[in-house]
């Protein structure tokens, strides 16, 4: 008996323990150029095969010198010139400084650098009025890293500044997981693309550009199916095809128990549905499971239960395939000052804004209405209101737990 056969509802935590336990990783890797890193994933930690800083160089445009040779008002002839990809070779002298710029390699046997703005130039040399403290305004080699030092762990998503570090050790190549493929497909015979004219009893398909969006934030190749008619045979041969060159199909719709929803008796007939039904509002008719060769994920065909069912369920599930560690939203504890509407039975997950006061934390609805359909409660939105399963109604000044919107939805 498969999961969609069992009586009730599986609990979220549940439910996402069995998927991301089943699933692993894709396998292998491939070497890129640094700059087609962005967004990749590391194949193996990254490591350090320079230090940096390479030398010892000054933080600040002034004079290198040794402590032991500072007296009082006594000036210190300038022995040379060191600047930053023109360095000076030769060892600091005793009784001598060394004019440097900012980022120049410093000479040997100097032990402080003395910013300009605190020393006189005279014809007899530099005076420096007071003696440094030993190493200051000195970046010393390896402060950032040594040799060795892990950079990037495994699993990691290359951001902007991980180029910079990278770059910054002399790294032109990096080893990358595989692009997940993801097949993404809606299905529905109501439904329009923008520009079209509605018939009555039409919809726009809203829920297909922004999961394409969503996916390309987690770096993955979309293979776009477009919108599939409410016919068995139709969604069968795109199943197929879509099982056949891509490692994870994300359809829209079709998964509840509707006559017109074919999604999950197809899926069904192609593979072996392993999950289906989370106790989960808005969101319940979720379906995951196996095809011949791809993972699939059926999300509902309401527009917020799409979203926030891939937001909770399907982007961690992306994230394992990816090799990525689980990154489960960040939780914080607030006050509300709305009254909230809940029935025991399922996890809600209201749409709230939520904000820093002198008193703490407080959240409020981020629409009256949290209806399935209504996209202006996740668009003004910048967290969840995440209320227990066995929870009732909730009262203005009522502690509750906020799930944070993370970078999927809050940039």
């Amino acid at each position: 008996m498969g999961c969609s056969d069992k009586p009730g509802l599986q609990p979220l935590d549940a439910g996402l323990d069995q998927l991301l336990t089943r699933i692993t990783p894709l396998e292998g890797s491939e070497t890129v150029a640094l700059t087609n890193s962005l967004g990749r994933i590391t194949a193996k930690a990254v490591r350090a095969e320079t230090p940096v800083p390479a030398w010892d160089n000054s933080a600040m445009d002034g004079y290198a010198l040794r402590r032991a040779d500072l007296l009082a008002d006594k000036p210190l002839p300038i022995q040379g010139r060191s600047l930053a990809g023109q360095p000076y070779t030769e060892p600091l002298k005793p009784g001598y400084c060394v004019r440097v710029m900012t980022g120049a390699v410093l000479p040997a046997g100097c032990d402080a650098v003395v910013m300009q703005e605190e020393a006189e130039v005279s014809d007899d040399g530099v005076v420096f009025h007071k003696v440094p403290e030993e190493g200051n305004n000195i970046r010393h080699a390896g402060d950032d890293c040594r040799v060795g030092d892990r950079l990037l762990p495994e699993g990691h998503r290359i951001r902007p500044q991980d180029l910079a570090l990278l770059a910054s050790v002399g790294c032109a190549e990096v080893s990358v997981r595989p692009r997940l493929k993801v097949a993404l497909l809606a299905t529905g015979d109501e439904l329009r693309q923008p520009g079209e004219a509605l018939n009555v009893g039409d919809l726009y398909d809203s829920n297909r550009p922004a999961l394409y969006a969503l996916l390309e934030r987690l770096g993955v190749q979309v293979h776009d199916f477009g919108v599939v008619a409410d016919d068995p045979d139709a969604l069968r041969e795109v199943l197929q095809q879509a099982d056949a060159s891509c490692d994870l199909i994300i359809t829209s719709g079709g998964v509840s128990v509707g006559e017109a929803d074919y999604t999950r008796q197809v899926l069904g007939e192609l593979g072996e549905i392993e999950l289906w039904k989370l106790a989960i509002k808005p969101g319940k008719p979720l379906a995951f499971g196996r095809l011949n060769r791809s993972w699939f994920i059926g999300l509902p065909g309401n527009p917020v239960s799409s979203l926030v069912t891939f937001h909770l369920v399907a982007a961690r599930a992306i994230r394992r395939l990816q090799g990525q560690p689980d990154q489960p939203l960040a939780q914080l504890t607030a006050v509300t000052t709305d009254a909230l509407h809940k029935t025991p039975g399922r996890m809600d997950f209201q749409r709230g804004v939520w904000r820093q006061t002198e008193h703490g934390v407080e959240v409020r609805s981020s629409r009256t209405q949290q209806a399935s359909h209504i996209l202006g409660s996740m668009t003004e939105a910048n967290c969840y209101i995440a209320l227990e399963q066995d929870r009732g109604p909730v009262e203005p000044g009522e502690t509750v737990t906020l799930w944070l919107f993370d970078g999927l939805f809050a940039d």
